[in-house]
């Protein structure tokens, strides 16, 4: 400890993070890469797999039909929010704007439509070549010739068994992929539609992909380097385990390490105590950290994240009938999620007043080429606010797991993880037996609260922390992570409905948002590293051969004891 109290960052760097390797899953993108890099790889999670047949509901089943009284409750969510940012309710936007709309039947001649052919975009290319050797028999040859193989013209194209990341979110719905999720709202994405041992197996795929791909660290050298486990709050135990297994047996890498994602977070920005609020893109989860410890009491989650925003910004434009007439599915077709997503980050935010903006909205056809549409969008500043009135958003629904998944809970911030039987061996992720099926069950602490806004999720998780104290700090150390983070406007109005939401018999009056000192959207993965090289060889490794032979890892929780010198080392490699 003394060596970490005087040692440079940039030196530590150096002798500790070039063999490490820190990955961050999450719901919509895994965050991989190097400990010593800058910013991670930020890869789509996802997989899409060829398929000879036709798929009936496969994995990407879901139901985003909204009932009636649904509808009504958004509607009024809607005018609520209209009434607090000053502008027109629903029915008096949709009244204006159907007014312009219908200024000309044909968008290409409507002064708030234009349409163009981009240019730019291409389809994934799902062909690879298969060259064909043919060899031609001695007996076709006379004597004074010699035998050759040639294959010019022998060579024949197939389709790509797999393909990853960005590319499968771009190829066209015509072609006969079937795209997979393995995490959905924060998660292992099982059900009865996909099977553990699938979801397990693409994970491992799409983590060696990257690998391969993108660090250029093949199969051969992993034994040389030790990885670092990032994990989101609303995973359990079993699903851990079955992601060290990954990491450990499937992908050869020496040994790991698990840090949860909020308690990263607080080390990436050099805190030690913060109310942590991770708004993904699936799920917002709020946890509370005391002197890095994280308080597993504290530990809520929310069914939404930054994808509904994006969905509930198209359902605002379709209802305000300033959307291109296309055929936009944001559920069916990951590119349109994409766009959606990029007109969120471009043009939201939260402000006071109407607020408009134009636009190019892309119209994804097939395999035509792809058409762009400049276009008026209204009521930007509405989406975001769903994140304070769930109301105004609607989840899909996925197919539920099978019965016994999420059956086996137990905190991860637990000192121990032991086996009732421990001499039983762990045959692998990808076997069809584990060693999880006779697990002791224990309750999950991890609240999930539906319909409840973010101001009222925060503050019911920092009232749990118990001591006044204790809450009075939180309360002024609240700390935003996560892409939608980013959102203008956002820090203020956490401060403001969170201060309306404490209770008036609480002695709790100021409320202050930190701004961030790294990028929102890595900051976890960014303080996994810097806490990993800080306790670089400690017992909280996990090493590939006990885990194998033993498959639970009995580490004590000790890891944070001397957790101030090491957040005042990270702020002091935050700082260089």
């Amino acid at each position: 400890m003394d060596y970490l109290k005087n040692v440079v960052p940039s030196v530590l760097i150096k002798e500790r993070g070039s063999n490490l390797v820190v990955i961050n899953p999450g719901s919509a993108n895994v965050r991989i890469g190097f400990a010593h890099q800058t910013i991670p790889f930020n890869i789509p999670h996802c997989i899409a797999r060829h398929i000879r047949e036709p798929a009936s509901s496969n994995f990407m089943m879901d139901n985003s039909e909204v009932t009636p009284a649904q509808r009504m409750e958004r509607e009024n969510a809607y005018d609520v929010i209209a009434s607090l940012l000053k502008i027109p309710f629903l029915d008096e936007e949709a009244t204006g704007n159907s007014i312009s709309h219908k200024i000309g039947q044909d968008d290409d001649h409507n002064p708030l439509f234009s349409r163009r052919t981009e240019t730019t975009f291409a389809w994934t290319d799902v062909m690879e070549k298969e060259p064909k050797i043919s060899t031609v028999s001695g007996s076709d040859f006379s004597s004074d010739q010699t035998e050759t193989t040639d294959t010019s013209n022998c060579i024949s194209y197939k389709f790509r068994e797999f393909i990853c990341g960005d590319e499968a979110i771009n190829i066209s719905s015509s072609k006969p992929y079937c795209l997979c999720h393995p995490i959905r709202r924060g998660h292992l994405n099982v059900s009865q539609h996909y099977s553990m041992h699938q979801v397990l197996h693409d994970i491992f795929v799409i983590w060696d992909w990257i690998l391969n791909e993108k660090l250029r660290l093949p199969l051969a050298d992993r034994n040389k380097y030790s990885v670092v486990l990032v994990i989101p709050e609303t995973f359990d135990s079993r699903e851990i385990k079955e992601l060290l297994s990954i990491v450990l047996q499937d992908l050869r890498f020496s040994s790991a390490v698990i840090h949860q994602e909020g308690l990263a977070a607080v080390s990436g920005n050099g805190l030690s105590t913060a109310c942590v609020v991770n708004l993904g893109a699936q799920v917002t989860s709020i946890i509370c950290i005391e002197d890095g410890v994280a308080l597993p009491s504290t530990i809520i989650t929310l069914p939404f994240g930054g994808d509904d925003i994006s969905r509930c910004l198209l359902w605002i434009q379709e209802t305000n009938q300033s959307w291109p007439n296309i055929n936009t599915k944001p559920l069916h077709r990951p590119i349109d999620l994409f766009m959606l997503n990029k007109l969120k980050e471009s043009y939201c935010q939260i402000r006071e007043g109407e607020f408009v903006a134009m636009a190019s909205i892309y119209s994804y056809d097939e395999d035509m080429p792809v058409e762009f549409h400049k276009s008026r969008l209204s009521a930007l500043n509405v989406p975001p606010m769903g994140l304070f009135f769930p109301k105004l958003l609607a989840p899909e629904v996925y197919p539920p797991p099978s019965n016994s998944w999420f059956h086996d809970f137990e905190d991860m911030t637990d000192d121990t993880w032991r086996s009732e039987n421990s001499d039983n061996m762990y045959l692998g992720s990808n076997s069809g037996t584990t060693m999880w099926d006779g697990y002791p069950i224990f309750p999950t602490r991890n609240k999930w609260m539906d319909k409840v806004g973010l101001a009222e999720a925060i503050t019911s998780s920092i009232l749990s922390a118990g001591r006044i104290d204790l809450q009075r700090k939180l309360f002024c150390s609240i700390q935003l992570i996560g892409g939608a983070a980013l959102t203008s406007g956002i820090v203020a109005t956490t401060e403001e409905r969170v201060l309306h939401a404490i209770p008036p018999n609480e002695a709790i009056d100021t409320v202050e948002v930190l701004q961030s000192r790294s990028d929102p959207a890595f900051v976890s993965w960014k303080g996994g590293a810097i806490l990993s090289m800080l306790d670089f060889g400690r017992e909280c490794w996990i090493y590939r051969e006990d885990w194998i032979k033993s498959g639970i890892h009995v580490g004590r929780g000790r890891k944070y004891k001397d957790s101030y010198y090491l957040h005042a080392l990270a702020m002091s490699y935050i700082s260089s």
